[in-house]
């Protein structure tokens, strides 16, 4: 089969360090951490007390109320990052074959802060089941690709994939392989999350997966560094346009990038805990490059999944040694969850999207926080550390890695003819 060309042509974020792509893009460059004490609850008695939550967002600068009412925070979060997106990708919807336009999303969680609203409500009470009629659609994983697909009229492939933090990336993978198979010309793909709540935080502190530097949360997630305690939860979305190339060359469409390959593996070791050798890291990387027919020597920048746990950040650095050998010293490798937090099924979206303006703006993102060099890491790594590096950059790999060993890698490269 004769795979069609996948680019991308169209971007919206709402992120903890910036509600618009511009914005977040504008604050990925400076370094900015957009880690502080929790506002959403009262989270004293937590051993956790700070997350990456989004800032100065109201819903209703982009919704009806009533609207509002039907949706968990990570819908909205989903539905306003396509607006952005769509807007941004110029289309015509009168002009396009809606039958052959969709949406896969991706979400780990879903919706969280409705399951526990409603669960509180009803044990609370008197134990007469009084239930809100819209809480299951608004729980369920999958109702965010159904909110964008009727908003636009898009009446292609609509589903959520869940693959703990690698949902987005999964969703990515997805979209660009029924385009590039010639099942759909457009696809909205991304992912949203919403977990900053007494459950995403009890329950991940229950896990000891969290950083617990309560006295200085904006330096909490540092990848990479000797005192790296654990991630910092965020929250958001990222959307991206995926359309055929041919189709946007011919309605005259900016291109961002071109997305060119994808990997996917399971590390089969643990359900939280990532192969201690990078097995399923390595595994990723190599199906990943094979997929886009390169070589390491083609990868300029990884935009690492590095999250700030002991055990995660000295895994995915074995495989990114073991994959690119020598040409590794040649990279700049970043992880910009120094600066959002981990957005968890949401994370592979807008790293595809920091991967995108690092190839727009020959710019690479800092791994921001980076006090103390670690012994078990290779510090001639070039880890990008504290500042943003200019340099040439033609084709980026970006992973994510979930738990459950879900492993997920996609390749970008500068549009060439």
């Amino acid at each position: 089969m004769q795979f069609k060309r996948v680019v991308i042509t169209g971007l919206g974020a709402l992120t903890p360090i910036g509600n618009t792509v511009q914005e977040y893009w504008k604050n990925l460059s400076k370094g900015v951490s957009g880690a502080a004490p929790i506002t959403r609850f009262d989270a004293g008695k937590f051993r956790t007390r700070f997350a990456c939550e989004l800032k100065n967002f109201d819903p209703e600068d982009f919704l009806e109320r009533k609207e509002i009412h039907k949706m968990d925070p990570f819908t909205r979060y989903a539905v306003v990052a396509s607006i952005e997106a769509m807007e941004d990708s110029g289309l015509d919807l009168e002009a396009i074959d809606r039958d052959r336009a969709g949406v896969i999303w991706g979400s780990g969680i879903g919706g969280l802060r409705t399951f526990q609203d409603e669960v509180t409500g009803f044990s609370e009470g008197d134990g007469t089941p009084r239930f809100n009629p819209f809480f299951i659609p608004k729980m369920i994983a999958d109702i965010s690709a159904g909110y964008i697909s009727i908003r636009y009229q898009l009446r292609g492939p609509n589903f959520v994939t869940v693959s703990a933090c690698a949902s987005s990336s999964n969703a990515l993978i997805d979209a660009f392989t029924y385009i590039r198979i010639g099942r759909a010309d457009i696809m909205v793909s991304g992912g949203s999350e919403a977990a900053v709540t007494e459950a995403g935080i009890g329950g991940f502190n229950a896990m000891r997966a969290l950083s617990e530097r309560n006295d200085d949360p904006m330096t909490a997630s540092r990848p990479f560094d000797k005192h790296r305690d654990g991630f910092v939860l965020g929250e958001g979305a990222g959307a991206l346009i995926l359309e055929e190339y041919e189709h946007a060359k011919t309605r005259g469409a900016k291109i961002y990038a071109e997305l060119v390959g994808g990997g996917m593996s399971a590390d089969a070791h643990h359900i939280t805990a990532p192969h201690p050798d990078g097995i399923g890291a390595t595994k990723v990387m190599i199906n990943a490059l094979e997929d886009a027919n390169m070589i390491t020597t083609d990868i300029d920048y990884i935009n690492v999944h590095g999250t700030s746990t002991p055990l995660g950040d000295v895994s995915e650095i074995l495989a990114i040694k073991r994959v690119f050998g020598d040409h590794a010293y040649n990279l700049n490798i970043s992880s910009t969850k120094s600066m959002t937090g981990h957005l968890l099924g949401a994370a592979g979206a807008i790293e595809a999207i920091a991967s995108i303006l690092a190839l727009q703006n020959q710019l690479i993102p800092p791994t921001i926080n980076h006090f103390t060099d670690d012994e078990s890491l290779d510090n001639k790594l070039n880890l990008t550390f504290n500042t943003a590096q200019k340099r040439e950059v033609k084709v980026v790999l970006s992973n994510t890695f979930g738990f459950g060993g879900h492993n997920t890698s996609i390749i970008l490269r500068k549009v060439s003819e």
